[in-house]
């Protein structure tokens, strides 16, 4: 009985911050793939095993969740002061589409360690000890990322003593700066409030209205009041993901907050983009145990923020959003600095599921419009596997 055979393409296994993804180089796809498109959708779908109705990813690298259903796509780049060109494909795991509305903050920890690995970034810009400076154009949002890269004997410092909430095993640190990161979201103006308001009233039927911050900065986020829809903020995964209910009406919040935002002119369009906008819900600080087991007390933090990722609420928090929740923390009268005390500030330790983490960002007002330059943050990243990954030659 004839059967196709399957073929192998180059690829790395790699964690960044507090998610995985398969990472290829453009020359490395087969040529049908090295262009946008249906194949290379369709390959990447098979790579990570969806769309899977049981939710496993049993015949793909993926990990059934919005952390492990990732990809990466990077090329040297051609843009002036840039070193390598970063594609991001986030992976539905039951539906068969690759959404490329976003940006992965978490990955991006990982950008760089595998563009000086791979050739990607020029001899002479990587030091034989000390660190790399990696000038990232992400590619999905149009922005600049510079990684810090640790470099010992002319090589990628993968192993250290950073701890990162999420994350079970120390690594060495990769400090981030996402430059000018309110997002220029197609329908939201350019605008980083694409409203023009730090709160918005937002009017979701069947639901209730609510108090809401829409923001474009790292990834758009809609931010609500943990107590506004029946949360204190201190919520671990279990108590929303096992509640089919709470996860419609999230959903149903998303969709309206697109809306509102201009990301999507019809509601039935945000099916199709579940990587953007975010949803998140804020609070004031609290006690709470962590899901290692970890107790974080309220004097750790300046609030709590929960955010959803791809339908589910996410383990710890999207570096995206992350970058989001500074930019908002740093703007008087937003949600996020009104739950970490309403005080001016440029830079926010939150909790979530995980743990804690700390971004800093920098914000003013420039004719009447909020600007922030950059967003901080430290993650770290590691080569979990490398050399080829397998799929049938006909699945694309």
């Amino acid at each position: 009985m004839a059967h196709v055979a399957q073929i192998k393409i180059p690829a790395t296994y790699m964690r960044g911050g507090t998610s995985k993804g398969v990472f290829f180089s453009l020359t490395d796809l087969p040529e049908a793939a090295q262009v946008p498109g249906t194949a290379r959708d369709a390959l990447l779908l098979r790579v990570i095993g969806s769309p899977d109705p049981y939710d496993k990813q049993i015949d793909g690298m993926g990990g059934a969740t919005s952390s492990t259903s990732k990809t990466v796509i990077l090329a040297k780049s051609t843009r002036a002061g840039h070193d390598v060109d970063y594609l991001f494909g986030q992976v539905s795991i039951d539906k068969p589409f690759v959404d490329w509305s976003g940006n992965c903050g978490n990955l991006s920890a990982a950008v760089g360690a595998f563009a000086i690995s791979a050739g990607l970034v020029d001899a002479a810009r990587v030091p034989r000890d000390g660190v790399a400076v990696v000038r990232v154009w992400q590619a999905n949002i149009g922005k600049t990322i510079i990684a810090h890269v640790p470099i010992t004997d002319g090589a990628v410092q993968e192993t250290g003593d950073f701890e990162l909430d999420g994350v079970t095993f120390p690594a060495a640190e990769v400090q981030l700066e996402f430059m000018d990161p309110a997002a220029e979201e197609e329908g939201g103006g350019g605008s980083m409030f694409p409203t023009g308001n730090l709160i918005d009233e937002l009017e979701v039927p069947g639901v209730g209205t609510f108090k809401a911050t829409l923001i474009n900065a790292g990834i758009p986020t809609i931010f609500i009041n943990a107590q506004d829809l029946g949360y204190t903020g201190t919520e671990l995964q279990g108590a929303i993901n096992s509640d089919p209910k709470a996860l419609a009406m999230f959903e149903t919040v998303r969709a309206h907050g697109a809306l509102r935002m201009g990301l999507i002119k019809h509601l039935d369009e945000a099916a199709q983009r579940q990587h953007t906008p975010k949803v998140a819900f804020v609070a004031k600080p609290a006690d709470y145990v962590a899901s290692s087991g970890k107790p974080i007390k309220a004097a750790d933090v300046d609030l709590l923020v929960r955010a959803l990722s791809m339908g589910k609420l996410h383990h710890a928090m999207m570096g995206t959003a992350a970058v989001a929740i500074g930019t908002a923390a740093a703007i008087s009268g937003t949600l996020v600095n009104l739950a970490a005390g309403g005080v001016e500030r440029n830079a926010v330790r939150f909790g979530h599921p995980s743990g804690t983490l700390r971004v800093g960002a920098e914000a003013t007002q420039v004719n009447g419009e909020w600007v922030v330059k950059k967003a901080i943050m430290s993650r770290s990243a590691r080569v979990l596997m490398e050399g080829f990954v397998r799929i049938p030659g006909d699945s694309f």
